[in-house]
């Protein structure tokens, strides 16, 4: 029996070069305006704690290793991101219902209420950044990018995993 031919068309050295640019120049102005929004509200809540107060909205309250296994990081950089969260009211500490030994993290209302400020902040820069596009470029875009973070997030957890002994 012939050899399996692989026929996957070779990679581009010259279109990964302009992806791994263009994703290099996405990061550095994102980090420049930390995409925080438009208005007063620009700027007025770092990454790590926008994550988190997200995360905890949209998942409800979780323990800090659930929450940092969530997020693809660390216990204690989860616990070291909370604590100003916790300190400005943002977050609030409670009992595990059913274990009452057991700490979990909630967004509270305070926390509810910045997190809409900025999320409406950001969808009012992103509105204006995509100005022009169509709503079906708009769902590429976010579908690709989707797709791209999970990859990114896949090779991540790949590369934290435990090697399997080998015999």
């Amino acid at each position: 029996m012939p050899p399996v031919q692989d026929m996957t068309p070779p990679l581009d050295p010259g279109l990964l070069d302009a992806l791994q640019h263009q994703v290099a120049v996405f990061a550095r102005r994102a980090e420049q305006t930390r995409l925080g929004g438009v208005g007063q509200v620009r700027n007025s809540m770092d990454r790590a704690a926008y994550l988190l107060l997200n995360r905890l909205d949209l998942e409800g309250p979780m323990g800090v290793k659930a929450l940092a296994a969530g997020m693809g990081i660390d216990s204690s950089t989860v616990t070291r991101q909370v604590a100003p969260l916790v300190d400005t009211g943002l977050v609030k500490r409670t009992s595990h219902p059913e274990d009452g030994r057991a700490v979990v993290l909630q967004l509270s209302p305070r926390g509810q209420s910045r997190l809409e400020e900025v999320r409406s902040s950001r969808r009012e820069l992103m509105a204006q950044v995509t100005d022009g596009w169509t709503e079906h470029e708009r769902e590429s875009f976010t579908s690709l990018l989707t797709r791209f973070n999970s990859a990114l997030s896949a090779r991540q957890s790949a590369a934290q995993e435990p090697s399997a002994p080998t015999s």
